[in-house]
């Protein structure tokens, strides 16, 4: 579909690509958004830190690399993170805090002391 344009017609023809790109971007951010609910999506390092429910930075991410505290996979000098392990590890660590011991600070200090002589 060919259509000379003439000078005139440049706002009308600039507003109606305007929209166009707009629902563009709409329909391209909502694949993105159903391929992140996809628990075989690989994340980024970027796009981890924003999946992740605290938002940490990239140096605490990798600090937990470091520490082997969350699943990774590193392939071509890159670090990937897939979705559905990353969903296990969140939930795995929020079981263990919440069922963790009750244990008072005082018992705590006792304990630890203990276990130094």
């Amino acid at each position: 579909m060919e259509k000379n344009l003439t000078y005139n017609d440049l706002p009308k023809a600039i507003s109606e690509l305007y929209y166009e790109v707009a629902s563009i971007k709409q329909i391209l951010i909502e694949n993105r958004s159903n391929q992140c609910k996809d628990s075989d999506y690989w994340y980024d390092l970027a796009e981890l830190c924003e999946y992740l429910p605290d938002k940490p930075s990239k140096a605490t991410v990798y600090s937990w690399i470091h520490n082997r505290t969350i699943p990774f996979h590193k392939g071509a000098k890159k670090l990937r993170f897939l979705k559905s392990e990353i969903d296990t590890w969140l939930k795995e660590g929020k079981k263990i805090i919440l069922t963790g011991p009750k244990v008072s600070p005082e018992s705590y200090l006792k304990i630890k002391n203990e276990h130094r002589k």
